[in-house]
Formats: C-alpha cells, structure tokens, sequence
C-alpha cells in the first residue's frame, strides 16, 4: 500500500460495498470522505465519522445536489482519489445516479488521480446503440445494464483524455447487500478490495489505467467500451446535456 494519508472520496456509503470500503480505507489510515444522500443515511455514518470520516450530503438524482458536493469538496482539502461507489438498481433514478452523477464529479472535481468506477457483468446487455435515446434526466426508469455500459466506458474514456489520471472501471460481483439482496452468491469482502486497492495501491498493476476489474483481475468489458467514437458520442451527449465538459 501507498504512505498512508491519500484522501479519498467514497460515494454511496451510507451501506454496503461503500461502507465496506470506508471502513477498510479508514483502518489502513486514510483520510476519508463518505456520502450519503441524505441527513437521515447521513445519520447512519456516525462511528465512521468518530473515526476520522468526513462526510458530504446529497441526492446524486438531482445535478444541483452534486454540483453543490463538487463545489464544497473543491473548496476543501484537494481529493487523491474518488470510488464512484453509488448507484441504483431500477426506476427513474438509474441514469441520473448511476451515469450522470459520475460523468458531472469528474468534471467538476478538482484534483483527484485516481478514479475508480462501480461497473457491473451487467455492462456486458448495455446497448451502446441506444445512447441517442437515452433520457438522462430520469423522467422514465432506464436500463441498468444500458448505464452501467456507459459509467464503463466513462472509465475508460478519462484514461484516454487525462493521461495523468489513473481511471478504471471494477465489477465488485453479484454481493450481498441491500442491493444484492441476501441470496446473492459473490465474496462481500472481495466485492470491495479491487477498489480500495485501485484507489490506494502503489503495485505496478494498480498504477495502470482504462481496465476493467473483478476481484483483482483485469478482464475483457463490452466490446463498445474502448471504441473511441462511442466514447466521443457518451462524452458529447453527457457534455450538452450537463453543460459541464471534461
């Protein structure tokens, strides 16, 4: 692991794989921001905040509540690291908290070298050939698998526009948590280790970037992932939808 220290922004952990990786971070001696949605999740953060963990409200589902997060976390302490860690399963809220949100934190954030970005095997259905009809405001529920396609591909497009950036995509697996469910079959522990070392680790292979990961090994994604005219396409749209550029 890198000297402890890096401050590392992890968003969605309230529970589940981003209180997982908040918890393992602040123990390794990191210097951590969590998020919640919400005071009352906000609530919940209280012995990771007794800890050290500081903490940033809002709704992803809505861009004025990030861009107010940007705007506080820019006039703080400058980010090492980001783990793009919230996400939703289903309704209006998919495209706004699963896509938009990432896409407008990683315009607007200043400062942060690593990126990592919660993916999905589900990436895999995505249909980059819907993009063009895709409703990023979540006026109508949208498709996970179609989202979690785009967040991959927003990964890999910031390797390619931001050199110095070390940005990757992982898939923590189908785990058990509130989203998962309890019969979900995949390593909780393992789930969340890939990020955490992505986002702190000075091993030669976490010090690369454009993957994408499951459990520690990099792994082919949806072939539409690394076409440099799809990524152009995702990048515009997002751009002239947002009005925030990368």
């Amino acid at each position: 692991m890198r000297e402890a220290g890096s401050r590392i922004l992890v968003t969605g952990s309230a529970d589940g794989l981003g209180r997982a990786a908040a918890e393992a971070l602040l123990a390794a001696g990191h210097d951590v921001v969590v998020h919640a949605r919400n005071q009352e999740r906000a609530a919940v953060l209280g012995e990771l905040t007794d800890r050290g963990a500081h903490v940033v409200v809002g709704d992803f589902a809505e861009r004025a509540d990030v861009r107010r997060v940007a705007d506080e976390l820019n006039a703080s302490q400058p980010l090492d690291a980001v783990i793009h860690n919230a996400g939703v399963w289903s309704g209006p809220a998919v495209m706004p908290v699963n896509i938009v949100a990432p896409y407008l934190l990683t315009a607007l954030l200043r400062g942060p070298r690593r990126l990592v970005y919660l993916s999905s095997n589900s990436h895999l259905g995505g249909r980059p050939a819907s993009l063009d009809g895709v409703d990023w405001r979540g006026g109508s529920a949208g498709s996970y698998a179609d989202s979690k396609l785009f967040v991959t591909t927003l990964a890999a497009v910031v390797a390619r526009l931001r050199p110095g950036v070390l940005s990757n995509a992982v898939d923590p697996g189908w785990v058990p948590t509130r989203m998962g469910g309890p019969g979900a079959p995949d390593d909780l522990e393992l789930g969340h280790q890939t990020q955490e070392w992505l986002a702190s680790s000075d091993a030669p292979e976490a010090l690369t970037a454009g993957g994408y990961w499951y459990h520690g090994r990099r792994l082919q994604p949806h072939r539409a992932v690394h076409d440099e005219a799809f990524q152009d396409r995702l990048v515009r749209a997002l751009a002239e939808e947002t009005g925030a550029a990368l």
